[in-house]
């Protein structure tokens, strides 16, 4: 029998936390305990704990134990992304407030960005991305580069916040996410960004580009977001 893997660990905890196994303000069992119970390695033990007091669900100190803080996650967003089901589980899972709809022309720094050719035509969708609550400080900002004719695209993306672009393009035009390529750059929020996520300018965030292929392995969709960095990290396992 395989060992456990830290995530199930700490999936398994915050759901025994949820269901008030451990309530609120007491102490988990002990790391060795948990070795035995789950007979794991103490590093595997240690991970998982570690994952709940980066949700914010248990405070840890050095002979006091693992006291349980929390029976919901307070820290923001973890999505575990390692499928495309993944990425649109994420993106199905918060609204989009479409703040405004642009026709564009990639030159330059954009032109880097998007990996396309200057010149290249594109209809921007920017919106804000919340968790149901839009008194709430947003998850981030989102640019979605699409095809410059895809304007009904663009009046969908407005009245079906619910609903992906890319969901609404395979709708519309029968173009089917196959792939997707993700990359994750660290940067400080400045200029207008500030205000859009309402954050001190200098912030540290992260900007997500991620490339949406069709079958034929053309791009139909490209997606830039920044994330305040206390709102928003990325969980990958990787098996072998």
């Amino acid at each position: 029998m395989s060992r456990p893997h830290f995530a199930d660990i700490a999936q398994e905890l915050t759901d025994a936390i949820a269901a008030g196994k451990y309530p609120v303000g007491t102490v988990l069992p002990t790391e060795l305990e948990l070795r035995d119970h789950y007979k794991t390695s103490r590093h595997t033990v240690r991970a998982a704990l570690q994952s709940l007091q980066e949700r914010g669900l248990v405070s840890r100190k050095k002979n006091a134990g693992t006291r349980v803080e929390s029976a919901v996650p307070k820290s923001a967003f973890r999505p575990s992304l390692a499928s495309v089901d993944d990425v649109v589980q994420f993106g199905e899972e918060h609204l989009r407030l479409v703040q405004s709809v642009t026709e564009v022309v990639a030159e330059g720094a954009l032109s880097a960005i998007l990996q396309c050719s200057d010149g290249t035509p594109w209809l921007r969708i920017s919106s804000l991305r919340v968790a149901g609550d839009a008194s709430k400080p947003p998850i981030g900002w989102t640019d979605v580069y699409i095809d410059a004719s895809y304007s009904e695209v663009a009046d969908a993306a407005r009245t079906q916040p619910d609903r992906l672009i890319s969901a609404l393009i395979e709708e519309r035009y029968g173009r089917a996410i196959a792939e997707i390529q993700q990359d994750v750059h660290a940067l400080n929020v400045t200029g207008e960004m500030t205000e859009r996520l309402q954050v001190d300018a200098g912030a540290a965030a992260l900007e997500i580009v991620r490339r949406y292929f069709d079958a034929s392995g053309e791009v139909f969709e490209i997606s830039v977001s920044v994330h305040p960095a206390t709102r928003f990290s990325v969980s990958m396992r990787l098996t072998r």
